[in-house]
């Protein structure tokens, strides 16, 4: 299995709190990056894409301090126009005939959220947290009878479902549809959505998959993304404790 990290935005929410990428903030003396590969390498990954834009080479220096085996590191140009373009520069871990995760750089979390979604017994699976504040920054999946009806920040008037979820930024594919994917993005890369979150193909991807594509619900797991200077407050005083009491079980 590989996983692919998305760490290429510039974090400019953030405003004095942290003037450099998102994915090396620290808490308690651990960046988010250094985390992430702790995780992963605790299940056995260590084939892992880095996709970079803002502040390149500190993030480049930090994840080879961190990493037990070197990332792959792909750099996108044009990480201003959106989220979209960098997992089009990772379309070489979709294609490479393995299994796939793909990652938000900017989350803190407990490490048994990534191990509930690496040993899901879904070979394609998103990750649901039921517990979140409604509004137009989280990015929700809707349910229809176990089926995702919908995947993005605002939901359409009237639209049918018996659940609802926000997602954690984490997702895992098998190779045929992490290929899928990869042709996905491909056409918004060379078309008018060059400037979309990469959200929007994994929500076409989703609907068109059906069934195929199962979640897995974290609500009783700890998490944040780190988007605002709220966030950094909360996952010190709320996040963390959680973190660290499971980790010292």
């Amino acid at each position: 299995m590989k996983a692919i990290i998305l760490a290429a935005g510039v974090g400019s929410r953030l405003g004095t709190v942290h003037d450099g990428p998102k994915c090396l903030l620290e808490f308690a003396g651990r960046s988010l990056l250094a985390r992430h590969f702790d995780a992963l390498a605790g299940l056995g990954i260590e084939d892992v894409t880095l996709v970079l834009g803002h502040a390149p080479d500190s993030i480049v220096d930090a994840a080879r301090a961190a990493a037990r085996k070197a990332p792959l590191v792909h750099y996108n140009p044009d990480y201003r126009e959106g989220s979209m373009l960098s997992l089009w520069h990772a379309r070489q871990a979709l294609l490479s005939g393995d299994d796939v995760l793909v990652m938000d750089a900017d989350v803190l979390y407990d490490p048994r959220i990534m191990a509930r979604l690496v040993d899901s017994p879904r070979a394609n699976c998103f990750l649901l947290d039921r517990d979140f504040v409604p509004g137009d920054e989280p990015v929700k999946i809707c349910l229809e009878d176990n089926r995702i009806v919908e995947f993005r920040k605002r939901i359409a008037p009237g639209l049918g479902y018996n659940s609802v979820g926000e997602s954690v930024g984490f997702f895992k594919f098998d190779a045929a549809t992490a290929t899928r994917l990869a042709r996905i993005v491909s056409r918004y890369a060379a078309g008018g959505g060059r400037d979309q979150p990469h959200e929007e193909a994994l929500r076409d991807l989703a609907l068109e998959a059906g069934e195929a594509i199962g979640v897995e619900d974290v609500t009783d797991l700890a998490w944040i993304e780190i988007d605002f200077p709220a966030d950094v407050t909360r996952a010190t005083q709320e996040i963390l404790p959680r973190i660290d009491d499971c980790t010292t079980r």
